[in-house]
């Protein structure tokens, strides 16, 4: 198996709009709101409307408002933000290197989604185009669904192959496979046995895999776009979008059988399972997302890549350049702090819709502790938005790379009952955990872009005996806790000098004072060197050194 072909990378546009739009659930509208739920909004903690947030829209983007943000700064304008990135800070608050503004509510959400995708656009696949619903046709012969998109003069044709189980029943829920067949890489029978239909997309009728070339029929639409300025993500989401808009043509009518738009998914593995994410990520119609080991570029961080052994997993340095646009390959290296976006924010564009993604610890190019700790974070946004039944991940491995394995069985059927059958009364929290990620996330709120560290302050030296030296030890990080934070203390050797067990910064404080004391002894042992550390849960460890001079003094003496 050659992994560099098989695990491939990707990456989308973004001011209030009007909030009474109408849904593939419904028409959702804000009546009414409790003062107690006012109070959660005022103070800006996680929302969740009299109804909850929609399960599917009906149109591509609904933030349509947001979108064609422009005169975003180059990357030498860029500031620096070590962790990842707060989705829920203003795109304003960040260009302007303040971070001192963002918004967790849930009405907000939508902004956030369109500035988010405003940045990946950018920086990493380049613009995806929208389309006119004029310039689409769609037509069902037999058991293949056309769609061809027509601008100016240039025609695009998508023939996808439709497949309906023999047990189902009008209207189906549909799955969109991606280059591997009608389900992806996922077992057919869960599917079928569940009256799912499956369309098989094919990438290629969009660009091709490897080495695209301008006289590709998506370059012929779009004299505007290039290889070069344009990754393979964008071309493929947005080939994924006008399959979604033939259905929408046809009004889900494909001969006598119905398609149901309101359960739509799409799915994926290894590259085809970053496509599934973008497409997700990009396209609000659809309702689930299985993005299938999808590695470096897909639901990985490209920061937490970065610090694993050069060349072991999929980073900006090392991946396919054609799926993404050249300009993106300056954050390689060091650099990739200076990106405004990370892949927790591609899972969160998914939101609130469900994404489910999964990873394989068996082939280590798949940066599987990334995919941990990105879900780990990814989970965190779908908790603050109110919906984390919506979001799971399952990290496991033996088993080959797009070999579905059982143990995730009872997890996608869960998806699929809930979010392809309309099956609302199920809720479950899906996900594999032992990632350590708080670092990671640490700094959002805090207007301070850099990892947690702790800091230790003591006299260089003292003499045994001394005693209690007070207040004589700060501890302190670099930053405000936003509650009481415990620090843990302690010393090399604790019969030269003793700290109390533990200290607490007391919340909107950096740090706090904490007594030393150096008992004493009648042992001529000279001077001695202890060490004093400090850990705390999500921190690095801080440690200083005290030099504690002997006050004893000993009498030679002869005798002859």
């Amino acid at each position: 198996m050659q992994i560099a072909r098989t695990c491939r990378n990707e990456m989308e546009p973004c001011r209030q709009r009007d909030r009474n739009r109408s849904l593939a659930t419904g028409l959702f509208m804000k009546t009414s709101c409790s003062l107690a739920a006012l109070a959660v909004v005022l103070l800006g903690m996680p929302w969740r409307s009299m109804a909850d947030p929609p399960l599917v829209y009906n149109v591509e983007n609904t933030g349509t408002n947001y979108a064609g943000i422009t005169n975003l700064p180059s990357m030498s304008q860029l500031p620096l933000v070590q962790p990842l990135p707060d989705p829920f800070m203003w795109l304003s608050s960040y260009t302007n290197r303040t971070f001192n503004s963002r918004s967790t509510n849930f009405v907000d959400w939508e902004q956030h989604r369109n500035e988010i995708a405003a940045l990946i656009q950018n920086y990493e696949i380049g613009t995806k185009p929208t389309v006119d619903p004029s310039q689409i046709t769609a037509s069902f012969t037999n058991t293949t669904l056309t769609v061809k998109v027509t601008v100016g003069t240039n025609t695009l044709t998508l023939t996808c192959a439709v497949s309906f189980p023999s047990g189902g029943t009008n209207p189906y829920p549909l799955c969109i496979g991606l280059d591997t067949g009608p389900y992806g890489a996922l077992p057919s029978n869960l599917f079928i046995g569940r009256g799912i239909a499956g369309i098989s997309f094919s990438s290629s009728q969009v660009t091709p895999s490897s080495n695209p070339q301008l006289s590709n029929p998506y370059y012929k639409l779009y004299p505007n776009l290039t290889p070069s300025n344009t990754g393979q993500y964008s071309a493929w989401a947005w080939g994924v979008s006008r399959l979604i808009d033939g259905l929408y043509k046809l009004n889900g009518m494909l001969g006598t059988n119905q398609i149901d738009l309101n359960h739509i998914a799409v799915t994926g593995c290894s590259y085809a399972g970053k496509m599934a994410l973008f497409s997700g990520a990009f396209d609000e119609r659809i309702a689930l997302t299985v993005a299938q080991e999808s590695g470096g570029g897909g639901a990985n961080s490209w920061r937490f890549n970065h610090t694993q052994p050069s060349g072991s997993v999929e980073d900006i340095d090392n991946t396919d350049y054609s799926w993404f646009e050249d300009s993106m390959m300056q954050f390689s290296g060091n650099n990739v702090s200076y990106l405004p976006d990370d892949h927790h924010e591609l899972d969160a564009m998914v939101a609130p819709r469900a994404l489910y993604v999964t990873g394989n610890t068996d082939y280590t190019w798949l940066g599987n502790p990334s995919c941990l700790v990105c879900s780990m974070v990814c989970r965190q946004i779908y908790t603050t938005l109110g919906v984390a039944d919506r979001f799971g991940f399952n990290v496991d491995g033996g088993h080959s790379h797009c070999t579905f394995p059982n143990d995730q069985t009872n997890d996608l059927a869960y998806f699929l009952d809930k979010f392809m059958l309309g099956k609302t009364n199920l809720s479950s929290i899906i996900g594999t955990s032992g990632a350590t990620y708080g670092r990671w996330i640490q700094w959002w709120g805090t207007a301070n872009p850099a990892f947690p560290e702790l800091s230790l302050s003591i006299p260089a030296a003292t003499t045994k005996g001394a005693g209690t030296l007070v207040g004589q030890g700060i501890v302190g990080i670099n930053g405000l806790t936003s509650a009481d934070l415990v620090v843990n203390l302690g010393t090399g050797d604790a019969t030269k000098l003793t700290v109390p067990t533990t200290v607490i910064i007391p919340a909107g404080q950096s740090n706090t004072l904490f007594d030393l004391t150096v008992p004493g002894n009648s042992l001529l042992d000279g001077d001695q060197q202890v060490t004093v550390f400090a850990t705390s849960s999500n921190f690095t460890t801080a440690q200083v050194h005290i030099i504690i001079h002997d006050t004893n003094t000993a009498t030679l003496s002869v005798t002859l």
